[in-house]
C-alpha cells in the first residue's frame, strides 16, 4: 500500500493524436472503442496474459466492505463490455448500476448479460457529465477507462459529486512499473508488441498504437493519488499489481 506525495500542477486529459480539444478527444476515444468492440474482451485477455481477470478479481476483494453494504448503491463507470460489473454483482449478489459513453460497449454488456447472470442496469453517459444527483452512490468504480477521460480533475469532481458520505471511489488503471529493469521491459512489449498484436486481431492500428501511448502519458500511480487529493478525496491510498503494470486506487469522500 502506498500513498502520493504533495499536489502538483492538474495531471490534464487523454490526449490522441489529432485531438485538439477535450471534445474532439472524447469523440476519438468513443469512435475507437466502437470500431473494437467485437475483439475487446479477446484482446484484453491475451494482451494481459489473462491477468485482468486476477486484476478485477483483487478490485472485488478491495471494495467488498462497501459493496457488501446491506443498501449499497453501486456504480461501475466506464464499464465496458460489463466484466466488472459482473465480478460486482457476483460478490454482492444484489443490483449492480453500470454505464460507459459507448453505445457499442453497452450493447455488448447487454448481450453478455443474457448470458450471465447478474442483476445490472446499464446506461448510457458521459463520466464528465453524469445524469445522475448529487449524492447518490456508495461505490463508484473505474476499470481501465479513467485514463481515456478527457478531463482528469473534472472526472474526479464529478465522481466526488455523485458518491455519498463516506463513499469509496476505487480506479483500476495502468501505471508506470518502479523497478526500472521490469520498466524497461515492459516499455519494449508495449511499444512493439502490443500495437502489433492489437492491430492484428482488431484490425484496428490506431486502436492499439493508442494505448500504449495513453498509457505513458497517463500520470504515476503517486502523482494520481496527489489529483485525488487536490479534488478533495481523503485517505486515498494505492496499490500497485504484477509488478506495478496496474495500480488500484481507492479513496473515500
Amino acid at each position: 500500500m502506498n500513498e502520493g506525495a504533495p499536489s502538483g500542477e492538474p495531471a490534464g486529459g487523454t490526449t490522441p493524436a489529432g485531438a485538439a480539444t477535450e471534445e474532439q478527444a472524447a469523440r476519438w476515444v468513443r469512435e475507437m472503442f466502437g470500431r473494437v468492440v467485437s475483439r475487446y474482451d479477446l484482446l484484453n485477455h491475451v494482451l494481459s496474459f489473462r491477468m485482468d481477470r486476477a486484476w478485477r478479481r483483487r478490485t472485488g476483494q478491495r471494495v467488498a466492505p462497501v459493496l457488501m453494504r446491506p443498501e449499497a448503491r453501486v456504480l461501475d463507470l466506464c464499464c465496458g463490455t460489463g466484466d466488472l460489473a459482473f465480478e460486482l454483482a457476483a460478490l454482492r449478489g444484489a443490483l449492480i448500476y453500470a454505464s460507459d459513453f459507448c453505445h457499442p460497449m453497452l450493447v455488448e454488456a447487454r448481450r453478455k448479460n443474457t448470458r450471465v447472470s447478474a442483476p445490472c442496469v446499464w446506461f448510457e453517459a458521459d463520466a464528465l457529465r453524469l445524469p445522475l444527483a448529487d449524492q447518490s452512490f456508495d461505490l463508484i468504480t473505474v476499470a481501465f477507462g479513467f485514463r481515456n477521460f478527457a478531463n482528469y480533475r473534472a472526472g474526479l469532481l464529478e465522481l466526488r459529486r455523485v458518491l455519498k458520505p463516506d463513499g469509496l471511489l476505487a480506479v483500476l488503471e495502468f501505471s508506470k512499473p518502479p523497478n526500472r529493469f521490469f520498466a524497461w521491459g515492459y516499455d519494449l512489449y508495449s511499444r512493439h508488441l502490443l500495437p502489433r498484436i492489437g492491430a492484428l486481431l482488431s484490425g484496428s492500428s490506431d486502436a492499439y498504437a493508442y494505448l500504449p501511448e495513453s498509457v505513458r502519458k497517463f500520470p504515476g500511480a503517486e502523482r494520481l493519488a496527489e489529483e485525488m487529493r487536490a479534488a478533495g478525496f481523503s485517505a486515498v491510498e494505492f496499490e500497485r499489481m504484477t509488478f506495478g503494470v496496474v495500480a488500484l486506487h481507492l479513496a473515500r469522500v
